[in-house]
């Protein structure tokens, strides 16, 4: 679905149009391509005083082709001091050091002087200590602050500049470059483009570097189901050009449509009705024969059937909750009892901002997602002493089939009420998924991350 808006901003009379009347300003975004730098310009790294994760974030850097210029030399190694007139691709801080609220004035003294020295799709990223895990009260008030700060910064800084905080645990190695450079590539890179002003926690799971950060994926057997179209089909052909061997799964009347999917990627289709009796069990038969065991578990089938509660027949409340949640557990409690998701496996599960925030007319579909999100806050627990992981990506505003179907105000309201002043694509959210799903990613679990642009919708 064509943005006409968005086009129209681009050109020469739009961006005229828009300076003069102060209308909403898309901007181009900077998305993953193969072969793309990490970044379009050199990292600006500084740390809070006792900072504990520049070292090994200037290592990650490095390792990923930028070399980072530092504030104070002694916060990140041997590298050049910055200089005043560089344009940067992205600013990086270690506030782990900060114990208290004075010294959150350091997070002033570093982004004030470089705040308009972003390149377009810039990134920002803010790491520090989970608030549970810090040893004072001033220091756990300090350290939550810095959600206030990124979420700002995502919505003042603009030009397609994304900011994020990440929560590196304290306990054990974490913190060091096999639990944090998953997370960190994956947020300063294209493949971030419409996630902004997340919070994300990374622990202690099981990280496994992949020998090629271009196919990130590679021997690993992924399941999608719901891959026939939309952002199930992106996803099926970002976790293929990843490395995976994919299973794309769907209900049979999209049979064709899957297969096409299926052969495009040279993966394998399986047409299955979630809510049929014993869909469950069939399918781990099928991928216990084909494959021996399903390394990631991508949940992505869904519906709507959209009405009011008081207009709303049971059948439309029980089919929205059997497929975008019941289907999800009953799956889940087959391959875990049959052992087929193996240590460092991953679970994804496909949310919405609507069981964030809630929605007018989708009181079923808000509260499977918002089950859903109940989901992994319970098995994230549990799972962490498998060495599995399971987290959720909440899409917002999503340039699909479904989403062109919306009254015309309501579309444009839905495009313009975030920080990117646009809807997002199919590929935003499948290559958020693809993340998730790295074996490199282990130590992130728990965690709902929103690929909304940074929706004022729940914010």
């Amino acid at each position: 679905m064509t943005d006409r808006y968005a086009s129209f901003v681009q050109s020469g009379a739009g961006r005229a149009l828009v300076k003069r009347l102060g209308l909403p300003d898309p901007p181009r975004l900077r998305r993953h391509r193969p072969d793309d730098p990490l970044l379009p310009g050199p990292a600006l790294l500084g740390a809070a005083t006792g900072g504990r994760l520049a070292e090994p974030v200037g290592r990650i850097l490095r390792a990923a082709g930028v070399e980072p210029a530092t504030v104070d030399p002694a916060a990140g190694g041997d590298v050049a001091a910055a200089d005043a007139d560089t344009r940067f691709g992205a600013l990086v801080y270690d506030a782990t050091g900060i114990t208290d609220s004075t010294g959150l004035r350091q997070l002033y003294d570093f982004f004030h002087p470089y705040a308009r020295s972003l390149h377009a799709s810039g990134r920002v990223v803010v790491l520090g200590t989970p608030p549970e895990q810090c040893a004072t009260p001033r220091e756990a008030t300090a350290q939550r602050a810095l959600e206030g700060l990124t979420r700002s910064i995502g919505k003042e800084f603009g030009r397609g500049v994304t900011a994020q905080l990440v929560y590196a645990t304290a306990d054990g190695d974490a913190g060091t470059e096999t639990s944090l450079e998953a997370t960190l590539r994956f947020l300063l890179s294209g493949r971030s483009a419409y996630v902004s002003g997340q919070v994300i926690r990374v622990g202690t799971g099981p990280a496994t570097a992949p020998v090629d950060w271009d196919r990130p994926l590679d021997g690993q057997v992924v399941l999608v189901t719901g891959a026939a179209r939309g952002i199930g089909a992106a996803l099926a052909r970002v976790l293929a050009r990843d490395g995976a061997q994919v299973v794309v799964l769907d209900i049979p009347e999209a049979g064709d449509e899957l297969a096409a999917v299926a052969n495009e990627i040279g993966g394998s289709a399986v047409q299955l009705d979630l809510t049929a009796p014993n869909a469950a069990a069939r399918l781990a038969d099928h991928l216990a024969a084909r494959h021996g065991r399903v390394d990631v578990v991508v949940h992505n089938a869904g519906i709507t059937r959209d009405k009011t509660l008081a207009r709303m027949n049971a059948d439309r409340w029980d089919q929205v909750i059997d497929v975008n949640l019941s289907s999800q557990e009953r799956i889940n409690d087959v391959l875990l009892e049959r052992e087929l998701i193996p240590r460092g496996g991953r679970i994804v599960s496909v949310s919405s901002i609507a069981g964030i925030a809630g929605n007018r007319g989708q009181t079923n579909y808000a509260t499977s997602k918002a089950g859903v999100i109940g989901l992994v806050d319970s098995l994230a627990p549990a799972l962490a002493e498998r060495g599995i992981s399971v987290n959720a990506v909440a899409p917002g505003f999503i340039e699909t089939r479904l989403t062109a179907r919306i009254p015309l105000a309501l579309r444009e309201a839905g495009r313009r009420m975030n920080s990117m002043s646009q809807g997002g694509l199919p590929v935003d959210v499948a290559e958020t998924i693809g993340w998730l799903a790295w074996p490199a990613s282990g130590a992130v679990t728990g965690n709902v991350v929103r690929v909304c642009g940074q929706s004022l919708l729940g914010a």
